[in-house]
Formats: C-alpha cells, sequence, structure tokens
C-alpha cells in the first residue's frame, strides 16, 4: 500500500535524491544528510543533522524516525530518542538528533544515510477511568520482573 506525503526540498537539499527504500521489502525509507560541509560526532557528543525536507503528512500517520541498524553496529551511531516522531501537523525541516555512541569519530558527510524514516498509522487513547484494573499473572510486576531465561 503507497500512501501519499506531500514533500518540499529546501535549498540545501538541492541534488539529494528524495528518500526512497533500499529494497522491495524495507519497511523503512532512507533520510539523507543535507549538509555542505563535513560534521564530525566526537564520541558522547550529539548533533542536529537537517535532511533539507519538509512534509506534509495525512491525517492519522506519523512518520517515525529510526536508526540504522549498519550504523549503530559498526560505528556506535544511535537516535537517543528512537524512534522519533513527526506529527501530523509538523511542517518544519526534518531534523535528526545523531549520536556518537562509539569511540571513534564518525563524520556525516553529504547524501549520507544517516536514519530510516517510517510511516505508521496512529491510534489514538480514548480513557476509561475505572476504580479497579482486571487481574494478570503478572500483575504490577515490572523492570525485570518476568526474568531473563527462557521459560521452559
Amino acid at each position: 500500500m503507497n500512501i501519499p506525503v506531500a514533500v518540499k526540498r529546501l535549498p540545501h537539499s538541492e541534488g539529494l535524491p528524495l528518500p526512497a527504500y533500499a529494497t522491495a521489502g524495507a519497511a523503512g525509507l532512507d533520510l539523507l544528510a543535507a549538509i555542505g560541509d563535513d560534521m564530525v560526532i566526537q564520541p558522547g557528543a550529539r548533533v542536529l543533522v537537517p535532511t533539507g525536507l519538509a512534509i506534509a503528512l495525512p491525517p492519522g500517520y506519523e512518520l517515525q524516525v529510526r536508526p540504522r541498524s549498519g550504523l549503530a553496529l559498526k560505528n556506535g551511531i544511535v537516535l537517543p530518542n528512537s524512534p522519533g516522531t513527526v506529527d501530523e501537523d509538523y511542517r518544519g525541516e526534518l531534523l535528526v538528533i545523531v549520536m556518537n555512541a562509539g569511540h571513534q569519530p564518525f563524520t556525516v558527510t553529504r547524501g549520507m544515510r544517516i536514519a530510516q524514516g517510517i510511516l505508521a498509522p496512529v491510534v489514538r487513547i480514548a480513557w476509561e477511568e475505572v476504580a479497579e484494573l482486571p487481574e494478570t499473572a503478572r500483575g504490577a510486576g515490572g523492570f525485570g520482573s518476568t526474568g531473563v531465561a527462557t521459560r521452559g
């Protein structure tokens, strides 16, 4: 299923392709760095990387911005607010917060695939306040209460 999304190129994205899916089965499309000069991210540092694009999502959708697994594994490049959410009513530039969790400086170059975007439907909550919640086997156990070993 293809959902139309309006996209506006900003001047600093000139010459770069629009985000695209790398394979026919890819869930996310690659977001590119629309920068002039290289950006060096020191270990432990965060930078805001522009994509040079602004979008108009259709009602009932969000764009989730997620890290690229290869950058995370090979270089320690992560998105600290992952997944980031672009709301349907946001019309500014798509910007990606990139963090170097690795041990070496990392250089972002123009056109580099820095993150991936996934279009997702939004389901909204309709709160129903109650005096008691239904019981479950887990109950109020959290933060490790189910253990780490496989149950047999």
